[in-house]
């Protein structure tokens, strides 16, 4: 890497440890990978993988230092088919969850591991688990095949069902091991991926040859380290469209406001690509901002002026956003949810609330309309657009590659546009949090002309 004043020579990395199977037995063979022989694939040099072929966390490095960078730079295995697998595709029992909420591009994902086990590598015992992690214990496995899930990727939700909650780590392993299961695709978010690393854990204490892999699942785009998780881009896509319709409803009014929550819980990255993709936003509210209503600078002040000078607004909110301004009972205050986490007030319905009474409060004599809408189902249950259905197919393949490469214990995603295996502990802790110190929020600021909320 050279530029014409200074140039830089990695000469290492830190590679990121990714367990394999090999680690637990110095007895386990090794075969063909059978893609070597499979007439649909041209396996010219360099079609099979190497431990050499690396994915850099950060490709942009500041040459000047005013800014560190890492030193040595993190780099993660690269993902993609090896010239020896560890499992002969004869004997593979594989089994398929989904755990949490719902997310555009789920049953593509299941599909895409049925068909590419059953054509890519031979595979004829695939199982999905139905309920989520208590599918396990709970119910029997159910038998896929690529007949079965053939236009499954046209369907919203998940056909193997879903749940939150039910992770009993000696239930979920002793039903493993009873199956006779050896290979595990998890699809979840990061609660998800917290289960299956104790799961990977606890197979590793038995000494059992079972591979585990994560494919990580939110709609909120909050897992860490990828680039983004599947169903964002729907999600995004979905969301322009109720706030279109807030706009119509909005600007069809006297002094109209159009209120849309969106998801995220913690994140408000829906809102922001919502927001900057549709123009028709005055403010945009996420988790990652505190704003205020009342006073100079305050919500109130910003909407009072932005409907004397366009005659109506629209307000977009992630419902993670203004949680602790939301009054609660003592019971509301500790109450969580299956999967442990703090249960969230409406802010949508709060807002809508704390407007109305400003407005009759401040200008008792004057017409106002609020149209409230959630679409939060609605951009859940769709089928994935074109982008996240192809998205989803590479992140199937990819971890369909690692598993039957022996690797475990990892999670697949794209970094910096290259597909990577992640362990799956660290993408179980990281965070995707909106930075709203770059270039993104500026631009959101720049369209919607909101106000910063700090108080003078």
């Amino acid at each position: 890497m050279s530029n014409s004043s200074s140039s830089i020579s990695i000469s290492n990395v830190q590679l990121q440890h990714i367990s394999h199977l090999t680690n637990y037995s110095s007895q386990i063979q090794t075969h063909t990978n059978p893609l070597a022989v499979n007439p649909f694939f041209r396996t010219f040099p360099g079609f099979f993988l190497t431990s050499s072929d690396i994915v850099l966390r950060h490709n942009v490095l500041d040459l000047s230092g005013t800014f560190p960078s890492p030193n040595p730079p993190l780099a993660y295995h690269r993902a993609g088919p090896r010239n020896q697998i560890l499992f002969d595709p004869v004997t593979v029992r594989a089994a398929i969850v989904t755990c949490g909420g719902l997310c555009p591009g789920m049953n593509t994902v299941i599909r895409e591991l049925v068909v590419g086990l059953w054509e890519l590598y031979g595979v004829r015992e695939i199982f999905g688990i139905k309920a989520g992690y208590r599918g396990f214990y709970s119910y029997d496995p159910v038998r896929l095949n690529p007949k079965m899930v053939d236009d499954w990727h046209k369907r919203g939700g998940t056909v193997l069902e879903t749940s939150r909650g039910g992770f009993d780590l000696k239930k979920i392993v002793d039903a493993i091991q009873n199956h006779g299961f050896n290979q595990l695709y998890i699809i979840g978010g990061d609660g998800t991926m917290r289960g299956a690393v104790e799961i990977f854990e606890e197979l590793k204490q038995r000494k059992l040859y079972i591979s585990v892999v994560g494919i990580p699942k939110t709609v909120d785009n909050d897992v860490g380290i990828i680039d983004r998780s599947f169903g964002f881009q729907t999600a995004v896509e979905m969301a322009q469209q109720a706030i279109n319709a807030a706009h119509v409803e909005a600007e069809s009014a006297v002094n109209g406001i159009g209120l849309v929550k969106l998801m995220g819980r913690s994140t408000g990255h829906i809102a922001l690509h919502a927001t900057l993709s549709s123009r028709d936003v005055d403010c945009c509210l996420i988790p990652e901002i505190d704003f205020y209503l009342e006073g100079k600078g305050g919500l109130f002040e910003f909407l009072e002026d932005r409907l004397k000078e366009m005659g109506h607004a629209v307000l977009v909110v992630a419902e993670g956003a203004g949680q602790d301004m939301i009054p609660r009972t003592e019971s509301q205050k500790t109450e969580k949810d299956e999967s442990g986490n703090p249960v969230f007030l409406d802010v949508g319905g709060w807002l809508k609330s704390e407007l109305k009474n400003w407005w009759s409060r401040d200008h008792p004599n004057e017409l106002f309309t609020i149209k409230y809408i959630d679409p939060t189902y609605m951009i859940r249950a769709v089928p994935p657009n074109a982008t996240d259905n192809s998205y989803c197919t590479l992140l199937a393949h990819s971890a369909i590659h690692g598993v039957m490469a022996g690797y475990t214990g990892f999670v697949c995603g794209p970094i910096n546009g290259n597909y990577a295996y992640i362990p799956v502990d660290e993408v179980a802790k990281a965070k995707n949090k909106v930075d709203t110190r770059d270039h993104k929020w500026s631009w959101v600021r720049s369209v919607s002309n909101q106000p910063d909320f700090i108080r003078s």
